[in-house]
Formats: C-alpha cells, sequence, structure tokens
C-alpha cells in the first residue's frame, strides 16, 4: 500500500488493519459509550472489535472478540450502534434490520448476541439506519425510495411513526441530528431532506437543499448542529447552514477527490483556533482521506449577509485501502479517542488511523 502525504498540519497515521470480513467492508460503527467498534460486510456478517490505549499514551491495540452471523440473507449495509451503547441495529439489503442485544451470561459477564427484533417493511434493499440522540427513534432508508420513522419502546418493541416518500429515487443514507429530532437523508435524486415531527400531524419534510450534481452518498451534522455535511458521486464535500428556522443554505463547496465521496464525518477535532466547528473527514472511490477544519466566521450583527465558515485543509493520505474504494470513514465519539478514524474498503478490511501534527 503506497502512502503519500502532502505538507499539512496533521498527519494521519496509520494504527490498526483488522481482517477478517470475507468481502468488501461498507461500514463501521464506533460504540458511543464503550471501547468497541463494529463492522458489517457483503458476507452478511458484523464484527465487533475491543480497543485499548496504552498505559504510556503511545498506542492502541484492538482486538477482534466476536462476530455475529446475523442470519440477513444479504449484504449488510449499515450497522448503528443505540445511545446507550447496548443495542446494535443492522440494515441489509434483505430489505430488513435487525436489533441485536448481548445476552446476559452470570453476573458480571456477557453472552452471545442476539436478535431482539426484526423489522420488516421496506419493499427492496435498506441502505442506511440511525438513532436518534435520545435512543428513542429509529430511522432507514431504501432503494424502495422511502424512509421510516420507527419509535422505539421497552423489550426491544418497534412501531413505524411514518413512512415518508419525498425522495423519487433510491434513499442512500440517514442521520439524525446530534440534539434535537431532525433528520436529513440523502438520495439517488442528488438531494437532501430534512424532515421534523409535526406534534398534531405527522413527520414531514421541511426542506430540501440542492446543489449536488449527482448521487448524495453521505450526510453528517456537525457536532453544534449547526451545519450539514454531504459527500456526493459529483466528487464534492458540500457544507450546509441553517439560516433561519426551517432554512438550510450551502455555505462552502469542499473539492479535492478525484472519483465519488462515498462517506463524510464531523468530529470535534482538536483544533486549538477560537470558533472551531470541529474536523470534517471525507473518503471515496479514489481511496483518500481528506481533513478539513472549518472555524465559524466573526459576526456581522448590522449585516444580512451569509458568511461561510472559515476553512483550511489539514491533512490528506492518498490510498488507504491501496487500490480500492474506501466505503465509509468515522471519528471515534469517545473522549480521548476523538483522533482516531475507522475507514472500510472493498478489500475487505477496516483500517484505524490517528491523526497527529506534524
Amino acid at each position: 500500500m503506497t502512502i503519500m502525504q502532502i505538507d499539512l498540519p496533521y498527519k494521519i497515521i496509520p494504527v490498526s488493519e483488522l481482517p477478517g470480513h470475507e468481502e468488501r467492508a461498507w461500514h463501521v460503527a464506533w460504540n458511543p459509550t464503550k471501547p468497541l467498534l463494529s463492522s458489517c460486510s457483503a458476507d452478511k456478517s458484523v464484527r465487533l472489535y475491543n480497543y485499548n490505549r496504552s498505559s504510556d499514551g503511545s498506542s492502541v491495540t484492538f482486538t477482534h472478540i466476536s462476530t455475529i452471523s446475523t442470519g440477513h440473507t444479504k449484504t449488510v449495509r449499515t450497522v448503528a450502534w443505540a445511545p446507550s451503547g447496548d443495542t446494535l441495529a443492522t440494515a441489509s439489503f434483505d430489505s430488513n434490520i435487525g436489533i441485536w442485544e448481548q445476552e446476559a451470561d452470570g453476573e458480571d459477564s456477557k453472552g452471545e448476541w442476539e436478535c431482539a427484533s426484526l423489522l420488516e417493511g421496506h419493499e427492496t434493499e435498506c441502505k442506511s439506519v440511525a438513532y436518534s440522540n435520545t435512543g428513542t427513534l429509529l430511522a432507514s432508508c431504501s432503494r424502495d425510495k422511502t424512509v421510516w420513522i420507527w419509535e422505539v419502546h421497552p423489550d426491544s418493541d418497534f412501531e413505524c411513526m411514518g413512512v415518508l416518500m419525498e425522495h423519487s429515487q433510491d434513499v442512500k443514507c440517514v442521520a439524525w441530528h446530534p440534539t434535537e429530532e431532525i433528520l436529513a437523508s440523502g438520495s439517488y435524486d442528488d438531494t437532501i431532506k430534512l424532515y421534523i415531527d409535526d406534534p398534531s400531524d405527522d413527520w414531514f419534510c421541511f426542506a430540501t437543499l440542492t446543489g449536488h450534481t449527482s448521487t448524495v452518498w453521505s450526510v453528517a451534522w456537525a457536532p453544534n448542529g449547526k451545519y450539514l455535511v454531504s459527500g456526493s458521486d459529483d466528487r464534492m464535500v458540500r457544507v450546509w447552514k441553517q439560516v433561519a428556522q426551517h432554512k438550510w443554505e450551502c455555505v462552502l463547496v469542499l473539492a479535492g477527490h478525484e472519483r465519488s465521496v462515498y462517506s463524510v464525518c464531523w468530529g470535534p477535532g482538536r483544533g486549538k483556533e477560537q470558533g472551531s466547528l470541529g474536523w470534517i473527514a471525507s473518503t471515496g472511490g479514489d481511496g483518500a482521506i481528506r481533513i478539513w477544519e472549518l472555524i465559524e466566521p466573526p459576526t456581522d450583527e448590522g449585516s444580512t449577509n451569509i458568511i461561510p465558515p472559515h476553512h483550511k485543509l489539514i491533512a490528506v493520505l492518498s490510498s488507504s485501502h491501496g487500490v480500492y474504494d474506501a466505503n465509509t470513514i468515522a471519528w471515534c465519539p469517545r473522549r480521548g479517542f476523538e483522533d482516531l478514524l475507522a475507514t472500510a474498503g472493498d478489500d475487505g478490511a477496516v483500517r484505524i488511523w490517528e491523526v497527529k501534527a506534524s
């Protein structure tokens, strides 16, 4: 594997390669409360890894601890943890969503992961699944052009609260706002839709974001919830800002990828500058990882102009999975590990990276 980096403030350092999937690895999800990383694959399995930092803080070690043979009959496309860290959801091309919980095995230890619920309803391939920040809602989307909102009840019981049919094509991704019950979805129809719940009625789309000229593969919220980032088949990363209560506008276009951008994520970063909005990471068909730092611009209270955030490219790595596509990228959300990134690729591997100052 050839790794090339240009002279930038930070470097992307390989930490670990986690092989094991027999076919392409599609997605990864860091557990929000425990040192666990999950990955899923076209081989229909989910692999779980534990990780720990050495006593001197110089290294992080990953250990494979479990493989869930999901029983899905087709590719597992996405995995998502509930905020509690106790429940894992899988979205599969067999059109179903699996809900997984670890069986108790004795007083202190945990046993095998079991399917606690199977959510049916999508007509064809389920592409993405995501829990809301409270864990009381689950969203899913599908090639059938729909987005479903599920209410989470005790004992792994789920109730469909709405079927949203706003997109005209395959829906690729869903992502919840970090603090509010606002849902974003991206689609093959080149648009992003934003949804909220009308207390007197049902879930509805309150905004359609246009600007991408091809499929929107991935969307992610800024940690402060005031911005949204998207990655597209048009090779562009777009940053959207909330400019009024229900109005969002594109304020920044980040170029540089040579092929489709399949995944974007937005983490708090380690930036020391005042007004730092965190770090955006992206990857895709060119296998490159690109990381930008965004800075909130000073506000002019007398002006009505929308000022884009200041941005700078802080790190680049090429060929993260050799000659293979990289399908996803994700920042670790746990305190003390925010500089870790995970990627998954067509080579079947999950790779861990650390972002360090040059």
